[in-house]
């Protein structure tokens, strides 16, 4: 009769692990592998040891040893009798002259990622590159495997090597299968959320929540939080932080940050969104935070001084000759002596019409420009015309006149019609 302290433990019982020696899914052709089952063996009423149970995709396999070699391709499980079934690991068995081994064990977030490409029975590989989704990432000379020191999700995709092998004379370039790689997500991304108030006691407390992997909930974690770019407290074990009172009505200008012991991964959460609020950041996406530019009109963020109003004068230098024909509006007429120092326009109308004299300025210069383009190029086409046409005193070139009482150039007549 089954004592309840078994009963307990065998619903306690985790899934074994399963490992592959070596550490490679895809193997040639007649190589064999060793798969060892590493799990808790009870003894249970009759003192007998649990047996290890091995799977070959559906079909049971007569070996109950903790471990065992095998050469044939497949999806390999094992299991402790009262346990659930371990993890899977796909064995594959390939016939070409070149492979990539990639590890069997899943890859996460900021461990090294190494890769290997190998020849028909270690024959050397030449003129080495390695692949990631059919770009070239790295060159060797010779044999030599290809490590990520610390893998990113980004690193995730399709892998492939080629080289050249002497048989017995150098080959040509050869290419193994593509293999498909995924680094693993360590943890989430963080979220930072307000305790509510019989947790907080009163006071207002931040907490950044985030949830590892399960087969890494050992993994330690360290939290920093941040107001706006400024650190308020820095990497440190706990995931609580405490606002103080002056600072409450900014909550939602703080942020955390979740990361290992080494930094090798960290994480940002989104700007912290109080219940029923918008962000005061106005923030439409959940990506990690950046501080946004004031545009003009904008009232300034609270971590910044409020500017001061200076008002700034605008200098108007007195006109040489070349600006001759130019005029200046009524009341602003230039004196000699030292720069005039002239106020901003007080309106956007006024503004606006300065900005249009000179443009309309401009449009007159471009037309008596396009007038003696127009006799230039009436001169390379026929000579004997441009002659006449420069002769004939009634015709002049061009004729301008400025007007002293208004400020643009008038174009009278051209030599050409425009």
């Amino acid at each position: 009769m089954w004592t309840l302290a078994a009963l307990l433990l065998l619903a306690t019982l985790e899934k074994p692990v399963l490992s592959l020696h070596p550490p490679w899914t895809t193997v040639f052709k007649g190589e064999r592998v060793t798969l060892r089952c590493d799990g808790y063996h009870p003894l249970l009423l009759e003192l007998r040891p649990i047996s290890t149970l091995w799977y070959l995709g559906h079909v049971l396999l007569p070996s109950h040893k903790k471990t065992i070699e095998v050469q044939t391709p497949g999806v390999y499980r094992c299991q402790t009798r009262g346990a659930p079934v371990s993890d899977p690991i796909h064995l594959s068995v390939s016939n070409d002259w070149l492979i990539l081994q990639v590890p069997y064990a899943p890859v996460f977030e900021g461990e090294p990622l190494v890769m290997r490409c190998r020849g028909w029975y270690d024959k050397v590989v030449y003129k080495l590159h390695y692949y990631h989704d059919g770009q070239a990432v790295r060159y060797f000379h010779s044999s030599t495997n290809y490590t990520v020191l610390q893998a990113r999700s980004s690193d995730s995709g399709h892998y492939q090597c080629s080289g050249t092998m002497r048989i017995p004379v150098e080959s040509a370039p050869m290419f193994s299968s593509k293999v498909a790689v995924t680094v693993q997500e360590l943890f989430q991304t963080p979220v930072l959320r307000t305790l509510s108030p019989p947790e907080a006691r009163g006071r207002v407390v931040l907490r950044c929540e985030t949830r590892l992997h399960p087969q890494k909930r050992d993994t330690p974690l360290q939290f920093a939080f941040y107001k706006y770019s400024r650190p308020v407290r820095r990497f440190d074990w706990g995931p609580e932080y405490t606002v103080p009172e002056p600072e409450v009505e900014e909550l939602e200008s703080y942020w955390c940050e979740a990361a290992t012991t080494s930094r090798s991964v960290r994480k940002r959460s989104p700007w912290l969104q109080l219940p029923g609020r918008g962000s005061a950041l106005d923030l439409a996406s959940t990506t990690a935070p950046a501080l946004q530019a004031l545009v003009p009109g904008d009232k300034p963020l609270s971590f910044r001084k409020t500017p001061v109003s200076r008002s700034v004068p605008s200098v108007t230098s007195v006109p040489n000759s070349t600006f001759a024909g130019l005029q200046f509006p009524a009341g602003h007429v230039p004196t000699v002596g030292p720069h005039v120092c002239a106020p901003l326009p007080t309106s956007v109308e006024q503004s606006r019409e300065v900005l249009q004299r000179k443009v309309d300025l401009l449009l007159r210069e471009m037309q008596l420009l396009k007038g003696l383009l127009n006799q230039v190029v009436l001169g390379l086409k026929d000579p004997q015309a441009f002659r006449e046409l420069t002769e004939t005193p009634e015709t002049p070139n061009s004729q301008v006149s400025v007007s002293p009482g208004t400020p643009e150039t008038t174009v009278v007549q051209g030599g050409v019609d425009i």
